[in-house]
């Protein structure tokens, strides 16, 4: 099967990322995200997901087909803006398709899939020189919502500090004592 992860600059803070891509900018039109979401269903029918930042979920969720679910990235410390009165501690996460789990038979036996919750809670990455650098948790919980497992193919459209591919890497050596990778 073939996954992507997507964590564009978000719509409104591309001038964060403009000393590092000289066509940053484009990423604060709407119509920008609006192509690679149609991107992402044609390129990966499998499955995707794409990272956003919580004010514009209203102008990105509709450019998304109905299946489409959201999950939250919760993050217990988080960086603190002056002048921002309530912070913003989490992230949405819009997510589209995965493999099917398969019926749980282990201890327990009744629950009917093997569950991923639709949301992690994670601190931040510090120090990785990219802003918005996610964390080995977070980038494992993409994985276990897309039901991916090691001979997936899995592309990290913006791999800015190369944290996704890293985690994938750590994620298909890892050893699992669970029914979807059985």
């Amino acid at each position: 099967m073939r996954f992507a992860y997507a964590d564009p600059p978000y719509l409104g803070c591309a001038a964060r990322y403009a000393d590092r891509h000289p066509n940053a900018m484009i990423w604060d039109d709407p119509k920008t995200h609006q192509g690679l979401i149609e991107r992402l269903c044609e390129e990966f029918p499998d499955g995707w997901a794409m990272s956003l930042i919580s004010p514009t979920l209203k102008t990105i969720l509709p450019m998304c087909p109905d299946d489409c679910r959201i999950g939250a990235w919760v993050k217990p410390f988080c960086s603190y803006k002056p002048g921002v009165s309530v912070a913003y501690a989490w992230e949405p996460v819009i997510f589209r398709g995965g493999r099917k789990r398969p019926k749980y038979e282990g201890p327990g036996k009744g629950r009917d899939t093997w569950n991923v919750r639709d949301w992690v809670s994670s601190v931040i990455t510090l120090k990785r020189n990219t802003p918005g650098a996610k964390p080995d948790a977070f980038c494992w919980w993409i994985f276990d919502l897309l039901g991916m497992k090691p001979e997936d193919e899995f592309v990290d459209l913006f791999p800015g500090s190369g944290a996704v591919g890293r985690a994938w890497n750590l994620y298909c050596r890892a050893d699992r004592d669970c029914p979807l990778w059985a």
